[in-house]
Formats: C-alpha cells, sequence, structure tokens
C-alpha cells in the first residue's frame, strides 16, 4: 500500500497551480477554458478483447462525419495504435516525457482522417514517472485543444495509469467479451471507478459477439450487478459482432471499417458511433476538467 507524504501533496499542489496557469495562458485556444475537445476513453480490464481496434475503428468513423479526431495510446507499456495502422512514428510520448519534443511535434497523420499520439512501448507507466516528468506531461496535453475529440486507448487493467485517464474523460467506455474471465474483470474495473465524485459517464460495450440476443444478456448482466452491489449507473451503448474481417484487417495493418465498410462489425461500429453523437456532454466536463484531473487531482 503507498502512503501519500506532506511532500507528495505539496508535489500535487504545485501541479494544480501549474495546471491552473494552463487555463489562463493566452497561447492557449479559447477552448481549453470554455468545453473543448470531448474526452473518450476506452479501456478493458483484460487485454486481448479488441480494445484498442475499437479505437481506431471509432475515431475514423467519428472522422468520417466530419470530427477532428486524435487517438492518443496511453498504454506506455505496451502501446500498439500505430502497429495496428501500419504506422511508424519517429517520436513517440517518451521523447515529450523527456522533454526532447512537445506533443504538437510527435502528433502523426493518417490517410484515414485522424490523428495520432502515439505511445512507447517498453517504457514505465505513467504513475512510475517523477514529479517532473508527470508536469512535462499533463501540460503538454493543452497541444490536442483543437480537436473536436480525443479518445484515450488506455492500457487493460487498473493500474493507476489507466484510472487517471478513466475518472478525467467524459465518458469511459468499457470493453468486454462474452467470456466469463473478459466480464469478471470488466466489472473489476467498473467497480475501480465507481466511487468517483463526478466521475466519468461509464459505458459498456460487448465485442465479438454471435447473436444480438448475446450481446444483450452479457450487457444486462454486467450492468445489473453493477447497479446492485456498487449501486452506479452503467449504460449499454451496445455491441460489435464477431468477424472474420477484423482479423483479416489487423494482419494487414488496415481498419476494418474502411477495408470492409459493410461488415458486420463495420455495422457496429458506425452504431456505437450514432449513439455517442447524440450523448449530450455532461456539467463540468470538457478538456479543461480532463487536464485537472488527469492524474486524480481534485482540482
Amino acid at each position: 500500500m503507498l502512503y501519500r507524504t506532506n511532500a507528495q501533496e505539496g508535489i500535487q499542489k504545485d501541479q494544480a497551480e501549474r495546471l491552473r496557469l494552463i487555463m489562463k495562458d493566452k497561447n492557449v485556444k479559447s477552448e481549453v477554458v470554455g468545453r473543448g475537445p470531448r474526452v473518450i476513453t476506452i479501456s478493458s480490464g483484460k487485454g486481448g478483447v479488441g480494445k484498442t481496434n475499437i479505437a481506431i475503428n471509432l475515431a475514423i468513423a467519428f472522422s468520417d462525419i466530419g470530427r477532428k479526431v486524435v487517438v492518443m495510446d496511453a498504454d506506455l507499456g505496451l502501446a500498439n495504435v500505430n502497429v495496428i495502422l501500419g504506422i511508424i512514428p519517429k517520436f513517440n510520448l517518451y521523447h515529450v516525457i523527456k522533454k526532447q519534443k512537445k506533443i504538437r511535434d510527435i502528433i502523426v497523420d493518417t490517410q484515414y482522417g485522424i490523428q495520432i499520439v502515439a505511445g512507447a512501448s517498453g517504457f514505465s507507466q505513467l504513475a512510475n514517472l517523477d514529479e517532473e516528468e508527470r508536469s512535462t506531461f499533463v501540460e503538454g496535453l493543452k497541444d490536442l485543444a483543437y480537436a473536436d475529440i480525443i479518445i484515450i486507448d488506455t492500457g487493460a487493467g487498473v493500474s493507476q495509469n489507466v484510472l487517471s485517464f478513466l475518472r478525467a474523460a467524459d465518458e469511459a467506455i468499457i470493453i468486454t467479451t462474452p467470456e466469463p474471465t473478459a466480464i469478471t474483470d470488466a466489472y473489476g474495473i467498473i467497480k475501480s471507478i465507481s466511487a468517483e465524485v463526478n466521475g466519468p459517464n461509464i459505458k459498456l460495450v460487448v465485442n465479438r459477439v454471435d447473436s444480438v440476443m448475446e450481446g444483450k444478456k452479457v450487457a444486462e448482466r454486467v450492468i445489473n450487478i453493477a447497479g446492485q452491489f456498487l449501486n452506479i449507473k452503467v449504460d449499454n451503448l451496445g455491441f460489435i459482432f464477431e468477424d472474420v474481417v477484423v482479423k483479416r484487417a489487423v494482419i494487414k495493418q488496415d481498419p476494418f471499417i474502411k477495408s470492409a465498410p459493410n461488415s458486420k462489425a463495420s455495422q457496429s461500429i458506425k452504431h456505437l458511433m450514432s449513439r455517442l453523437s447524440h450523448i449530450e456532454y455532461r456539467e463540468g466536463g470538457g478538456f479543461s476538467r480532463f487536464l485537472k484531473s488527469v492524474f486524480g487531482g481534485k482540482y
């Protein structure tokens, strides 16, 4: 168990003050002090459930209706957003954290209408960064203020890194599959963020279902348990059909929503995007709140 020292509390207060200065910075676009980008995190209790694939294809679906979308790979241990897209970036978040580059310097345009910020495979998680590195990262996030939507692909599990991004976002989309272990782990991550005051709107997506009925049953199971034992509302955002085109697309490093736009999986993604497009922003959310709370501080 970790105990917070007086020195650590002082560091967090200093970070909070710097974040307030960011909000007042005249060089930051006006959106930062208002709503700014809509921040959506996509996470899962366990790996291998299709989280990153969903993040990328959902981002492209938003881009196809005219939104400016940035996908940030926040899994600094096993980053793979760029891998799925077949992109080898010259720089990534490691270079930002080490003050070698700004976030605006590592944003990569793609042929699919979205931009990405690559994570750093093999690098320690954000929770393990020292105070200066954490501050550098937080302050660099203002470079993304021009976007309409920021989709953050977190790592799997309940590390401090993952929970920080989930707590700070407008919407937290939790991905599961019908497998019992995936369902259990999805409930675990929902439980970890359930106690947050003014936390994110939690939404569930069931991936790789064979039928509409299966998708509904799995979602109802998780949602009912969360309501009964955690007293928390989890929205059923929808499901994605099992589809052979997904595996083929991953192998070819070509998003399935582009390579097979009429497939069952692509139609499922478009349905999720449509539902998200009609969701109202919650009070007090947005990019300003994200910047203030990305590392768990109540600023």
